[in-house]
């Protein structure tokens, strides 16, 4: 931090101290769950591949679902709410308007994780009555606790508040400056909060309107079906939610720490209004082996997914084209040879740039997902989660800790503890995940299920083309491993640099942008527009869907009564017995015959 040190610029700290707090509370709660998931994914990888058994199999789904819920809905939610305050406050250069409303809306999100997080772990004490193994695809026929319902429920409503205090920001600044373009950061959390009050409207209906509910006893059954479009309505679109932050970094923060300036705000502006369009029109690709679902719905939802190509386009060329100008204003020059001048020594930039390379990567992986026929072979396979830790546990989890050590001291006033650590652990979670990624890539290709506690099926031989299925586990194990020891040098340098000695002067400006908002058609800004048309594609693409859902089997599905939340370790059963059984009546129950 030694040029930092000597710029004498104030800090966001000591302009916005009351902020400064509630952001510093925000990412503190996401750094929890970071390290509580991240001991759960330890558990995980090294139980299914029978390295090392800390619990026996009964508990693994309980293991799974926590890992999961912490994992994609707290750490990467509770910091998006976090980095998106700071970025308001930062760029319109003003407070928010009622500091206690917002510490309530945060409040609301600390009591419904903690509702949902003890009804998950209540599966590991099997005497009580709490459960909610039903992991992070959380739709019927699985059924939890009303208290894990209860808890998701009061968490998105302050998501919700947390996005009616950023438009109430903007809206006082609006009085303010008529005649000025929102600023980019407020204007990417403006378009990110309205996708996602698009999106919630399913989670919504889902929860409140049927699980909890059912949960409850109130209802006997619910349309498995039904529950699980609802679900993925908003499940693909919470992938940009996630991903949208780590946008805003990438596009605001990363080209400042490369040396240079962002490359075009229009083009970022672009991006976001896609994203905002095309995010939410395409949840039904997640359920191209549902029977219920017409193939003619689930080609448009593949068209739909292909189009949100375009935004990932834009933004790997204007970030690379930014991180190119600050690299030869620091001396690069060569075709490539600005790649070496580039601050590779630097964990804020280094981490942001591997993330965004491994994000490449799961680009790829996506478009497999993406395509009808070819998604066949991997459904349900370990490429599946082999794709989301690239995205979400790359993309996103590198991009948010790489960030944390440019923004973290500027948030306290004291600098990192240690650098070389930081550098090291971003270069750790980078080879951690490229082989415990590969690894689950190459094993779903061969067949090798997801979900499931036994590496290996009674009576079956899964046979590699190169190496072995035991190699293959054996570096799924190890990049676990690894990903857990960078996950602890991260929490353990933040929590560190706590003990550093106070100092003035750590803030980081942030430079203009080479071609600037007024190089952009006004139009862009104009969100009730964009707002509008996102509204329309969403009916446009799932009116028909769920009116056919709906027409076959009622929003009621009679006679489909809940699955079981956890193997009985009463049951008599061995693990693979078990799991099998587990499986089949799960199978039966998703497509609705009654057993």
């Amino acid at each position: 931090m030694g040029s930092a040190l000597e710029t004498g610029t104030p800090s966001f700290v000591d302009r916005f101290p009351q902020e400064a707090s509630v952001v510093k509370a925000a990412l503190t709660s996401s750094f929890i769950a970071l390290f509580l998931g991240a001991v759960f994914g330890i558990i995980q990888g090294l139980h299914r591949t029978d390295v090392f058994r800390f619990l026996d199999s009964q508990y693994y789904y309980t293991v799974l679902t926590a890992h999961g819920v912490l994992m994609v809905v707290s750490f990467t939610i509770f910091f998006l709410v976090g980095i998106f305050t700071w970025a308001v406050v930062r760029s319109l250069d003003r407070p928010v308007e009622d500091i206690r409303y917002t510490w309530a809306w945060y409040g609301l999100m600390v009591v419904g994780t903690l509702m949902a997080v003890v009804a998950i772990l209540g599966g590991f004490v099997p005497s009580t009555e709490l459960s909610a193994d039903v992991l992070y695809t959380f739709y019927a026929p699985l059924q939890a606790h009303p208290l894990f319902y209860g808890g998701l429920a009061i968490f998105i409503i302050g998501t919700w508040l947390a996005g009616a205090d950023w438009f109430r920001s903007w809206y006082a600044w609006k009085q303010e400056h008529p005649d000025e373009r929102i600023p980019l950061q407020t204007f990417m959390v403006l378009t990110t909060m309205l996708m996602w009050y698009i999106a919630t409207i399913g989670i919504a209906i889902a929860v409140v309107g049927f699980l909890l509910p059912w949960s409850l006893g109130l209802i006997e059954s619910v349309n498995p079906l039904l529950t699980r479009t609802l679900f993925w309505f908003w499940g693909h679109p919470v992938v940009y939610f996630w991903l949208m932050p780590a946008y805003l970094l990438w596009y605001t923060v990363l080209p400042s720490v490369s040396g240079g300036r962002l490359f075009s705000d229009p083009l970022a502006r672009v991006v976001f209004v896609l994203f905002l369009l095309l995010s939410t029109p395409v949840g039904i690709h997640h359920q191209y082996v549902d029977p219920g679902i017409a193939e003619g719905f689930k080609l448009i939802a593949m068209t739909n997914t292909m189009f949100l190509l375009l935004p990932s386009l834009l933004t790997a060329f204007t970030v690379v084209a930014s991180m190119e100008h600050g690299a030869r204003q620091r001396g690069g020059t060569g075709l490539f040879g600005w790649l070496r001048a580039l601050p590779w020594r630097n964990p804020a930039f280094t981490g942001m740039a591997l993330a965004g390379l491994m994000f490449a990567a799961g680009g790829f992986s996506g478009m497999i997902n993406a395509g009808m026929n070819i998604n066949y072979l991997i459904h349900n396979t370990l490429w599946v989660p082999g794709h989301f830790h690239l995205t979400v546990g790359t993309a996103v989890a590198l991009t948010f800790m790489a960030a944390t050590y440019w923004l973290w001291p500027q948030l306290t006033n004291k600098p990192l503890f240690s650098r070389p650590i930081a550098l090291t652990q971003t270069v750790v979670w980078f080879v951690g995940m490229a082989l415990m990624s590969n690894a689950m890539h190459v094993m779903g290709l061969f067949g090798v299920p997801r979900r499931t506690a036994e590496p290996q099926y009674e009576g079956f031989e899964f046979v590699a083309s190169f190496g072995s299925i035991t190699e293959l586990r054996m570096q799924l194990a190890l990049g676990a491993t690894l990903l857990f020891i960078s996950t602890v040098l991260f929490v353990s340098n933040i929590a560190l640099s706590t003990g550093s000695p106070t100092r003035t002067g750590l803030g980081q400006p942030l430079p203009k942008p080479l071609s600037p908002a007024a190089d952009s058609p006004e139009v862009l800004d104009n969100l009730k527009l964009w707002f509008g048309i996102a509204m329309v594609l969403v009916v446009l693409a799932y009116m028909l869907p769920l009116a056919s859902i709906v027409g076959d089997s009622g929003i009621i599905d009679r006679g489909v009564s809940a699955a079981p939340m956890m193997i009985e370790s009463a049951s008599g059963l061995n693990p693979v017995t078990a799991v099998t059984e587990a499986v089949s009546r799960l199978s039966v129950a998703i497509v609705g015959v009654v057993p």
